[in-house]
């Protein structure tokens, strides 16, 4: 039987990290990260990734498993997932799942919507197209994936428009078929919700970014820039990588840069927020101190369930 998994989700900057951690150590556990961005090398403090002390104390899985030029696909990604659960339950050790990305914690507790196979022609056709001619046209066929795509993402917008024009039916209404509300998970699991009060959280994500900038997040784009890490990588368009890159070449003032970093972050954590409060089994905390750890303690040393 798949063993059970306890997953955290919320908002950046809610606290995940925090619950992770301490539940890790009260359990024996080992956590697995659930983010798009902290699968790559070198990109360290803007992803916010768990410290070499944190990693010391709790083992870590899928982080730095792909350079800043390599592809991740969440079909990848759930295939990397899958192999890491099934090590760590081998080894007997509750399993943590960690969720910044929400299509990576959907993915892996429910499956891939596949769509229609690729059309090489197609994909052609619309990569030709300004970015801003695709973001357009998906924003007026398919509004609600617009919303979840982040306005420079060319491969999931492409996708997105490939998936209407192969199928005549935009991509979010095949994915209210593939949701939480309908589909058997292919893990037992808890779903704990971090969700401060918005105020609050726009002050921690305000704090966080400049505690970032005062740990050398600069540096650390400055070190990708030099390895040739540049724009327009998928990975260097990440909310506070993209806006350092633009200083770097002259394109945008530093203070300019730190505002924006600071309001993407803001925006970016209100789209999971919206994300996540589609999941009515999740279970939502005002504070991280309010997870009932000797709770999700004893869920995660119960077996699963034969169903």
């Amino acid at each position: 039987m798949p063993p059970r998994l306890v997953v955290i989700v919320g908002p950046t900057g809610a606290g995940k990290t925090r619950v992770s951690l301490a539940l890790a150590a009260a359990t024996g556990g080992e956590v697995i990260s659930c983010d798009s961005q902290q699968v790559y090398t070198g990109m360290d403090i803007g992803t916010g990734k768990a410290t070499a002390e944190e990693r010391a104390r709790v083992p870590h899985h899928l982080l730095d498993v792909v350079t800043p030029d390599q592809e991740m696909t969440v079909a990848r990604f759930i295939a990397m997932a899958d192999a890491a659960i099934a090590e760590i339950s081998e080894r007997g050790r509750p399993i943590i799942v960690v969720g910044g990305t929400g299509l990576y914690v959907r993915a892996l507790l429910l499956g891939l919507f596949e769509g229609p196979a690729a059309s090489p022609e197609l994909r052609d056709e619309l990569g030709k197209l300004p970015i801003e001619v695709l973001r357009a046209e998906l924003e007026k066929i398919d509004p609600a994936s617009a919303a979840k795509i982040e306005k420079n993402d060319a491969k999931r917008i492409i996708r997105a428009l490939e998936v209407w024009k192969l199928t005549g039916e935009p991509m979010s209404a095949h994915q209210a078929r593939h949701d939480f509300k309908t589909l058997a998970r292919r893990y037992e699991a808890r779903l704990i919700g971090l969700a401060p009060e918005r105020e609050a959280l726009y002050k921690a994500i305000d704090a966080r970014v400049d505690q970032m900038v005062a740990e050398g997040l600069e540096a650390e784009v400055e070190a990708l820039r030099a390895a040739g890490y540049l724009p327009p990588l998928r990975s260097q368009q990440a909310i506070g990588y993209a806006e350092l890159h633009a200083v770097a070449a002259g394109e945008l003032d530093r203070a300019r840069a730190i505002e924006l970093i600071k309001r993407n972050s803001r925006h970016y954590a209100r789209r999971q927020v919206s994300w996540y409060r589609s999941d009515a089994t999740i279970s939502w905390h005002p504070d991280p101190a309010a997870v009932d750890l000797d709770d999700a303690g004893r869920y995660l040393a119960s077996p699963a369930r034969a169903d």
